[in-house]
């Protein structure tokens, strides 16, 4: 087994990502995370107790699709594991539901790759996600706005979803096959500046050359962020006492520190629906913070938000039009 094998091997072991003796479908685009991912789960599929199909999906939109295609077809053979194929309608999925071919294109693989699965009685579908793509992800999720949920890690497991690789960097994976003399095929759109992960793509070189081992400490910090975050969501369980979720209203209960308010209120919102960014729940736990101690309990409003006496020192919270 080659160092890389052993590495990828050990991280799947120690993350109990929990794919063992079982079917697996992997989506294999002839690309190099896409590659590696096949060969590498081909030669540990002893040590995992696995049973490999592989799928591969013609989005439509590129001129080389077929020679893609015709090389997926050859590793297959040469690997003599069953292949399942498709051609999509990115273009037509795309206008009819007013989406950019990048969302057209994920929507409909993911269609294709779910019926397949259940199709073939495959309990995963694995995925060529690197440590890049996770970078890429948080990028683009805090660029946006995300919140705490934008630093948690991407999972390497996620309902059918399988990315093995998650923690191997690009590089990696291609230098992994050229370690096994394997060809692979390589998209020139991944270097076009036609979408947010790509203009990142981009912006990334820079910033690695910079701090190398910027990937791995992301994934590091996220790694903890994530176990904060399960923290944070045991904290304002154990707070039940102090809120209960009714059919359009929360019930709050002081006495509550500010920060133990907020967690309740982003708990209590999740359940009820309600918008939760980070800076609305922070504005909106300063005004109720003071006001859930009073001792003159009189109704209260700010913005769309009501705050109204409830029996036995509770208040209750209501939300108007926005």
């Amino acid at each position: 087994m080659l160092r890389y094998e052993s590495t990828w091997l050990e991280q799947i072991r120690r993350r109990k990502d929990g794919v063992r003796h079982a079917r697996v479908l992997v989506a294999c685009s002839g690309g190099g995370d896409s590659t590696a991912l096949l060969v590498f789960l081909w030669a540990v599929r002893k040590s995992l107790g696995l049973e490999l199909m592989v799928a591969h999906a013609d989005h439509g939109l590129r001129p080389e699709a077929e020679s893609d295609a015709t090389f997926v077809r050859e590793l297959c053979r040469n690997l003599d594991l069953d292949l399942a194929e498709a051609r999509l309608d990115v273009r037509q999925h795309a206008a009819e539901h007013s989406l950019g071919l990048e969302t057209a294109a994920r929507e409909l693989r993911w269609e294709w790759l779910r019926a397949e699965a259940a199709s073939c009685g495959a309990t995963a579908v694995a995925t060529g996600h690197t440590l890049d793509d996770h970078t890429e992800t948080v990028l683009l999720r805090l660029s946006r706005g995300g919140g705490l949920g934008a630093l948690t890690p991407l999972a390497p497991r996620q309902d059918l979803r399988w990315s093995p690789l998650i923690e191997a960097r690009r590089d990696e994976l291609r230098a992994y096959l050229e370690s096994r003399k394997l060809p692979w095929r390589e998209d020139a759109s991944n270097e076009e500046g036609f979408t947010p992960r790509n203009r990142w793509r981009a912006l990334l070189k820079t910033m690695r050359a910079e701090a190398p081992a910027l990937d791995a400490h992301l994934w590091e910090t996220h790694a903890q962020i994530a176990e904060l975050k399960h923290l944070r969501e045991a904290h304002a369980q154990r707070l039940a006492a102090h809120w209960t979720v009714e059919a359009d209203a929360l019930r709050l209960r002081g006495p509550l520190q500010e920060w133990e308010l907020r967690l309740c209120l982003e708990a209590a919102f999740r359940q009820l629906h309600w918008p939760r960014e980070a800076q609305a729940l922070r504005d909106l736990s300063h005004w109720l913070h003071p006001l859930l101690s009073r001792k003159t309990r009189k109704p209260k409003t700010w913005g769309h938000w009501a705050l109204h006496p409830a029996e036995q020192g509770a208040w209750l919270l209501t939300a108007g039009e926005r």
